[in-house]
């Protein structure tokens, strides 16, 4: 993962008397169990492995050992808590999107979706493994030192050619032969923002489940369709959401193919064990309330950070929010310092709330000194 170049401030170290009171708003037992995976990660890697968030560097020991201290005190009773991060952490704040810290936060869940193991008449609409034909290339392998180190392709008459892209693979005859099929969906815009989402898990018709996990892309850009239809005129920006994007769909159904195909990006899928969490970037699960997905690029290591911020509730307002969460995911669509989505959970409730987050906060992380 290339690291931006040290020009990029993107991290400010914030002085100890203009700290914010480092409240926590859930349960402690729930951040003890969700700083496991990232422990389990950074005890994975080569000990030495470097770290860079904005001009501050540690090796995965350090980040190891710092998880591990920060989740201890940030279950302290909140007085000892604030003095014991300040005496051991730096507090860096993200610059945001305007360069005054403001981030803007979205939510994502983990979907289940009413599926078959064979196409029906019903149930026509696949979730796609990993093709035989697609070729991934890392071009560090051959000498080669860009930014973007590993391409996607597959490989036609000798030749490494861009894979298919969506409108192919969905609407034309992009996939022929050589894909495993996880499962079959009722609905392609479950399948869609199944593909947002990153994983889901498919419940089919005996009571068994198969938690479908991501695997890899076609290495097509990811396009926002929520933007092609604010651009439209179709929804306006103040409506958008996960929510106004299925109502158009589903009242345009000719629609489809135009807005589906806008976006190139196609996700590919693995089977997964259906108990704990969905896995993150990191390969560790992913927990409800307490994970979230930054820019890998920026903000390279599943480290404690903290957030406030204002989220949806059940019952249709708001409510202001304010926690010690782990860096543990990233998204295709998670770009910059500005950009922060807080993973909700499984199921239609935690998708409903996902879908109408989109809301101001302030994003900050916890380095050991």
């Amino acid at each position: 993962m290339p690291e931006p170049p040290p020009s990029q401030a993107i991290l400010s170290v914030v002085p100890i008397e203009d700290w914010p009171v480092l409240g926590d708003d859930l349960d402690g037992a729930e951040l003890t169990a969700a700083c496991a995976p990232s422990v389990a990660y950074l005890e994975r890697v080569p000990p030495d492995r470097v770290y860079t968030f904005g001009e501050i560097k540690r090796t995965a020991t350090e980040l190891s050992a710092g998880v591990k201290r920060a989740c201890d005190i940030a279950t302290m009773p909140p007085r000892i808590r604030q003095e014991a991060l300040q005496k051991e952490f730096l507090l860096l704040r993200s610059v945001g999107r305007d360069g005054a810290g403001e981030v803007l936060f979205t939510g994502y869940y983990e979907p289940l979706l009413d599926a078959r193991r064979e196409s029906t008449p019903h149930y026509g609409h696949p979730v796609f493994g990993v093709p035989e034909d697609l070729v991934t290339v890392d071009l560090g392998d051959f000498g080669i030192n860009i930014d973007r180190t590993k391409i996607i392709g597959r490989v036609d008459d000798r030749r490494l050619q861009p894979y298919y892209e969506r409108e192919q693979i969905d609407f034309g005859e992009g996939l022929t032969a050589g894909v495993e099929v996880l499962g079959w969906v009722d609905d392609p815009v479950d399948v869609f923002f199944l593909h947002v989402q990153g994983s889901g898990t498919l419940v089919f018709d005996d009571g068994s489940r198969l938690r479908a996990g991501y695997a890899t892309t076609n290495g097509r850009p990811y396009r926002s369709i929520g933007k092609l239809l604010i651009d439209d005129g179709l929804v306006t920006r103040e409506d958008m959401s996960m929510q106004a994007i299925r109502g158009y769909l589903e009242d345009h159904p000719e629609e489809l193919s135009r807005v589906f195909g806008f976006n190139p990006s196609y996700v590919f899928f693995r089977p997964l064990p259906s108990d704990g969490g969905p896995l993150g970037c990191y390969g560790e699960p992913v927990t409800g309330g307490r994970s979230i997905a930054t820019d890998r690029g920026l903000f390279p290591a599943p480290i404690m950070a903290w957030v406030r911020a204002t989220v949806p509730t059940e019952d249709g307002g708001e409510e202001p929010i304010a926690r010690f969460v782990l860096n543990q995911d990233t998204g295709g669509s998670i770009r910059g310092p500005g950009r922060v989505d807080l993973f909700m959970g499984q199921g239609d409730e935690a998708g409903e709330i996902a879908g109408r987050t989109k809301h101001l906060g302030e994003l900050y992380f916890l380095i050991p000194k």
